[in-house]
């Protein structure tokens, strides 16, 4: 499924979406006005404020208040990765080049805090205290998620338990309020509520589980990044845990994050282990599990064009390549 037919359902929204969002690169300072445009230019899917865009038709259908839901989603989405580029030391995103490689650590921090405040703000145009405590529960669950990530970096002992929790908070935490702010916004029942809301959190599940696959499996062209970055940063990812439970006492991520002077042909070992084993098969049908539990929780809400394109989205997810 095309990026275009998943947008086409809530296209003239999305449009207002982008103009909400190019409204906050506005701003009296040029060098600030050039780095807003140089990251939100680089759109990505914008997978997020579509789902709360859909999620929002299963009630009593508000665009005033589901456009700023949408872009604030989109604009907190965005403040992480500016963060992630910082502390990872990214040069690229997407093929194109990081604010933090153009300008300094400090500058591109503060922009990320920036947006922040911005998402905040057209987050309370929403006019409901439920969504902004959503909002508030969901930033600190990423931030709790990245935390760990960034703490536990290069330590070995890490297990797949582990693994779920952080990117539960990392990733699925924005997925899943992307769509229960939609219901919410709407004013959906309850039951609706909570099946919006394991729908987008067994998604964003799907997503990161894909995207760990994409650091072993994936095109560097069409990624933007690095084969393997992530476990050169020291990050552990389902591929390389469920490798280092295949090969407990020798394998290749071992010996990297105890010999980083080496790392570039030890990484190199442990793709190619990973690769040629069923490793990848494996963490793919663990991301169809998490897929098809997104897909079973949509069953409680009425069989609509908007609950089959939620379903689109979760196969689009499972299929992406970038």
């Amino acid at each position: 499924m095309s990026v275009a037919s998943i947008h086409k359902p809530v296209q003239q929204e999305l449009e207002q979406v982008e103009q909400a969002i190019s409204e906050v690169t506005r701003s009296e300072i040029p060098e600030v006005q050039r780095m807003l445009e140089m990251v939100l230019s680089a759109s990505g899917k914008r997978l997020r404020p579509t789902i709360a865009l859909l999620a929002g038709r299963f009630g009593e259908h508000r665009p005033h208040h589901l456009v700023p839901l949408a872009a604030s989603i989109e604009l907190l989405h965005t403040a992480t990765l500016v963060h992630d580029d910082v502390i990872d030391d990214s040069d690229t995103r997407r093929g194109q080049p990081t604010v933090n490689s153009r300008y300094h650590n400090a500058s591109s921090v503060m922009l990320g805090d920036y947006m922040f405040a911005h998402a905040a703000d057209l987050i309370c145009r929403t006019e409901s205290i439920d969504v902004v405590k959503l909002f508030t529960r969901t930033l600190l669950a990423m931030a709790g998620g990245e935390l760990t990530q960034d703490m536990t970096a290069y330590e070995y002992g890490q297990d797949t338990m582990q693994y779920f929790h952080r990117i539960a908070g990392k990733t699925a935490s924005l997925f899943a309020t992307s769509a229960e702010g939609g219901a919410k916004v709407a004013g959906a029942s309850e039951e609706w509520t909570k099946a919006l809301h394991d729908y987008g959190e067994n998604l964003g599940m799907t997503f990161q589980i894909v995207d760990d696959i994409l650091d072993f499996e994936g095109d560097e062209t069409e990624l933007g990044k690095p084969t393997g970055s992530d476990l050169m940063s020291g990050t552990l990812t389902l591929p390389s845990l469920l490798l280092m439970e295949r090969h407990p006492d020798d394998n290749p991520v071992k010996k990297l994050f105890a010999d980083k002077q080496n790392g570039k042909e030890l990484l190199a070992q442990a793709i190619l282990m990973i690769q040629d084993t069923s490793i990848l098969e494996e963490s793919h049908a663990v991301a169809r599990d998490f897929r098809d539990r997104a897909i079973a929780a949509l069953e409680q809400l009425p069989d609509t064009a908007n609950r089959a394109s939620l379903a689109e989205i979760a196969d689009h997810v499972i299929q992406r390549r970038s």
